[in-house]
């Protein structure tokens, strides 16, 4: 990335920082000598931040007045340079897809798409101006195979890399790079974090798939001590790619991390719709 002056960090703004990738990201990218400015959507995760040393601040996706001020903030901080902006921040609503009412999926949608969106049209701008800039989004295997029960998370993934996709062609020849990150199974706070989507929306005793939900995903969801799942690497392993994807003179348009991930992108190409299908069904 072009640096007018050497002597200033590079500047990179997170989102989703109060655990798993975002604040292994954050760490490691400040270790690396970056200046990091962290945000999350709960005020006291950003004190607890602060208090770590960060420069950290309030950003929920779902509300347009909280990226605006959010990015003022940043915009404030840095003294307009951002060098970076990694969206990380998201959520999931576990449930068969014909148990997800329309608000609930137009709930998923303003976090996991329609922020991102708007946050990154906000720092483009700046990028313009210094003409270099990074814009890493955090997708997943999920935005390009789909597996049941997670068809809200899906559909949001999916939409993310088609609007990543366009918005890299929109930019070539400008010096801003976008780029995906694909994790697979990542140890994060997802499936907690989850339940109160799930509660919320999902009135699954009144499904035609009670059955299941009671064998499968309540088990699954709530578990306390759940297995981790097979090939399942740690936040460190997003980390690694991301950094390649922020420092490389010339990154990729998606870092796939993890084997399932690599595994399922392989098997997408060679396998004919109705295989593929009947391998991802048997997953809950």
């Amino acid at each position: 990335m072009s640096d007018a002056n050497p002597t200033q960090k590079r500047c990179i703004l997170i989102t989703g920082c109060s655990s798993g990738i975002g604040l292994d990201a954050a760490t490691t990218l400040r270790q690396r000598g970056w200046r990091v400015l962290a945000t999350c959507r709960q005020a006291d995760d950003c004190d607890w931040l602060a208090n770590y040393g960060f420069e950290s601040f309030q950003l929920d996706y779902t509300s347009p007045d909280s990226i605006q001020t959010a990015f003022e903030t940043a915009k404030e901080l840095s003294g307009g340079r951002i060098d970076a902006l990694f969206n990380n921040g998201a959520y999931a609503l576990p449930g068969a897809v014909e148990d997800i009412p329309r608000e609930g999926l137009r709930q998923i949608f303003e976090a996991n798409v329609f922020g991102y969106h708007e946050l990154t049209n906000l720092v483009i701008p700046l990028m313009r101006r210094r003409g270099s800039g990074r814009i890493v989004n955090n997708s997943s295997i999920l935005g390009f195979v789909s597996m049941p029960w997670r068809g809200a998370y899906n559909a949001t993934k999916f939409a993310l890399e088609g609007l990543s996709d366009t918005l890299r062609l929109e930019l070539r020849g400008s010096n801003i790079h976008v780029c995906l990150l694909q994790p697979g199974p990542i140890t994060t706070c997802i499936r907690e974090n989850s339940r109160p989507h799930f509660e919320a929306w999902v009135d699954w005793e009144e499904s035609v798939h009670v059955t299941r939900y009671r064998q499968n995903l309540i088990p699954h969801l709530y578990s306390e001590q759940p297995r981790p799942e097979r090939f399942e690497l740690p936040p460190a392993a997003v980390t690694k790619q991301l950094i390649r994807a922020l420092e490389s003179p010339f990154p990729r348009a998606r870092y796939r991390v993890t084997t399932p991930t690599k595994m399922a992108a392989i098997l997408k190409r060679i396998l004919p719709t109705g295989m593929l299908d009947n391998m991802l069904a048997r997953r809950m």
